[in-house]
């Protein structure tokens, strides 16, 4: 059993197409961007300076609320979640995603399975809701469950059964890497949603440090925007 860590990072491509860091100048240029866009409506497209991008948008979209014209800019996101978590994902419907598919991967010929493991599991003595002792802890329960699933998974592909059916022994805790694009005002709402203190806790454990990027390296647009916030207190910020 492989347990691996799940994360969430911006993706960033130069001129010809290839991968590299997400860095505060992605950012800001993707600000140059909404501005130049934002200007036709009024042609002031020559108005525009490598520093205007911060008054603009602090005044147009922040003060004002004009949220349409930051849909011109687009995010993708690389995120390694459960398959639970992607569930939930994935209905952010405005988005684009390609998801690892569990149909076409042999986990036994191309990669091993690998599993996310939900925080809070203790491995402390066990008892039931009647008092009686356990035999096993929660974690050990769980590294059972996991272990139990893999085997029987390599034994129906040993036998001939195709991974797009052997799969179905699988748990939610199957991790799954999913890249997802989107415009700056989907992934705001996106934090908003998903940062709350309703939020699922494996949930916040990506979308949290993704917010954090996002105020890091994409100016202004995320700054109001506080984890662990109510749903209800969040869904009031403009958007």
């Amino acid at each position: 059993m492989i347990v691996t860590k799940p994360y969430a990072r911006l993706l960033a491509f130069d001129q010809d197409g290839n991968q590299e860091e997400f860095t505060r100048r992605h950012g800001i240029g993707l600000l140059r961007k909404i501005e130049w866009n934002a200007r036709i409506s009024h042609r002031t497209e020559d108005a525009q300076t490598p520093d205007s991008w911060e008054r603009f948008v602090s005044t147009v979209v922040m003060s004002r609320g004009d949220w349409s014209v930051v849909e011109h800019a687009s995010v993708t996101v690389d995120a390694l979640i459960d398959r639970g978590i992607s569930h939930e994902w994935v209905r952010h419907r405005l988005f684009s995603f390609t998801q690892s598919s569990t149909r076409f991967i042999n986990h036994v010929k191309k990669m091993p399975p690998e599993f996310i493991q939900p925080e809070g599991l203790t491995d402390d003595a066990a008892r039931a809701s009647n008092g009686e002792q356990v035999e096993l802890s929660q974690l050990q329960l769980w590294r059972h469950a996991i272990n139990t699933s893999e085997s029987v998974y390599r034994q129906l592909i040993a036998i001939g059964v195709a991974p797009q059916i052997a799969r179905s022994v699988f748990p939610n805790a199957l991790s799954t890497r999913i890249t997802t694009t989107g415009n700056l005002r989907n992934w705001r709402h996106f934090c908003i949603m998903r940062t709350t203190k309703e939020a699922h806790p494996q949930m916040r454990e990506v979308a949290i440090p993704l917010l954090q990027e996002f105020k890091t390296k994409v100016p202004l647009v995320f700054d109001d925007i506080e984890p662990l916030q109510r749903q209800a207190d969040n869904l009031r910020l403009p958007q």
